[in-house]
């Protein structure tokens, strides 16, 4: 009897979470288990903002896949998914294609732009890695340049940054505390460095709790950092951007121009066929794709919806994670027989950075913010590291800095 082949597309936090704890639940002879990633490491999502304000250095934001994944039981293969073939129940990769019995996409999420012109051509993105690094590297450009020129051109000191969700918060946090070490390095009067944060909804952090959304703003605006709140970014150009609010428009002539106001599900999905809103599928309760049944869809590219207000979950690293546990308990109950399980998430908390030393957040259903908030945010850095890893990766890769 041939043994089912269970490829899992993606070793992000839901993919690899799927791969450690299936490994645990199925025995060597019970399935061939196939991890494609493009990349041989995974990245921690929700740490780029540091690397891509040059507040933590990228190696510190990933770690090997073989360092984490059982070798023995689990052929990883480093190659760039092109289709899914769900008819013919193949994958094609840059590798070649692999068939499969049972297949989990886990591809994570791009930038999603909203079709405003020139964004995609002219602003950065903090995305994976490779983008983290090239935002690092412009923004030090343009201050370490910013002297040398015969005309101190102010746009090279301004940073617009799209988007005050939470990377964008996120990262505005990281640059409160970079700048000013960037204008000693460079012998730069901080108040030439302007940084402003645009944001098309009536609020900041949407969701989050008011008082803690004044907190934030406050603590960043402490720190130099301008909100134009309820205003949209209509274009992006090579000299900045062009912004609008009611009938009034507005030039800012910016240098480095970061969009960070939404993600969208890998356009594989999409491609591939499957029902889907902005290349997330609206998954069954047991994460399967409704019609196909073989085929399990977790991370960005799934879509749950939050009985209670109506309104899809976002899609965070937390419930990757929860997601990838249930997949693995489902898939064993598939492959060695017995009942599915229906994904419930169970939200913890929500912590949103402010720098190293501040944050904002709920943990437990308490309000948390300032350095306790901090700490929670690296409690919770260290936690996802130890579910993936154990605890020679928090050793490893772990954030021990708390106040």
């Amino acid at each position: 009897m041939n043994k089912p082949k269970i490829v899992v597309l993606g070793a992000g936090y839901g993919g690899l979470m799927t791969v450690t704890r299936l490994t645990k639940q199925l025995g060597t002879n019970d399935a061939d288990i196939t991890l494609v990633n493009k990349h041989n490491y995974h990245y921690e999502t929700t740490w780029l903002h540091e690397a891509s304000a040059g507040t933590l250095h990228h190696d510190r934001c990933r770690y090997q896949i073989k360092d984490v994944i059982n070798s023995s039981r689990v052929n990883f293969v480093q190659a760039t998914v092109e289709s899914i073939d769900k008819e013919a129940k193949k994958v094609v990769t840059s590798d070649g294609e692999l068939s499969y019995d049972y297949l989990v996409v886990a591809l994570g999420a791009v930038p999603e732009t909203f079709g405003i012109a020139g964004l995609k051509e002219y602003a950065f993105s903090i995305s994976n890695i490779n983008s983290a690094r090239q935002l690092r590297e412009h923004i030090e450009l343009q201050f370490a340049t910013y002297n040398t020129d015969a005309e101190k051109r102010p746009e090279r000191l301004t940073i617009v940054v799209g988007g005050a969700g939470f990377t964008g918060i996120e990262f505005l946090g990281e640059l409160g505390n970079r700048v000013p070490e960037l204008c000693k390095e460079y012998d730069i009067d901080q108040k030439d460095v302007r940084i402003i944060c645009v944001e098309a909804a009536p609020t900041a952090l949407p969701g989050f709790d008011p008082e803690l959304i004044d907190y934030a703003m406050n603590y960043l605006q402490g720190k130099g950092v301008e909100f134009k709140i309820g205003t949209a970014i209509k274009e992006c150009t090579p000299e900045g951007i062009i912004v609008g609010k009611d009938d009034d428009t507005e030039e800012i002539k910016a240098a480095t121009v970061v969009w960070a106001a939404g993600v969208r599900g890998n356009p594989i999905v999409e491609e591939a066929g499957f029902e889907n809103m902005r290349g997330r599928v609206k998954v069954s309760p047991d994460l399967r794709v409704p019609e196909n049944d073989d085929v399990f869809i977790i991370g960005d590219c799934s879509l749950i919806i939050n009985e209670e207000i109506n309104r899809p979950y976002p899609p965070t690293a937390q419930i990757a994670m929860q997601q990838g546990e249930t997949v693995a308990k489902n898939l064993a109950a598939l492959v060695k027989g017995g009942s599915l399980e229906s994904f419930k998430p169970d939200i913890k908390g929500t912590v949103a950075s402010l720098g190293e030393h501040d944050a904002v957040g709920v943990a437990f259903g308490k309000k948390l913010q300032g350095t306790k908030a901090s700490a929670m945010k690296k409690i919770i850095d260290n936690r996802s590291l130890f579910m993936v890893g154990g605890p020679g990766l928090v050793l490893k890769k772990g954030k021990f800095k708390f106040f």
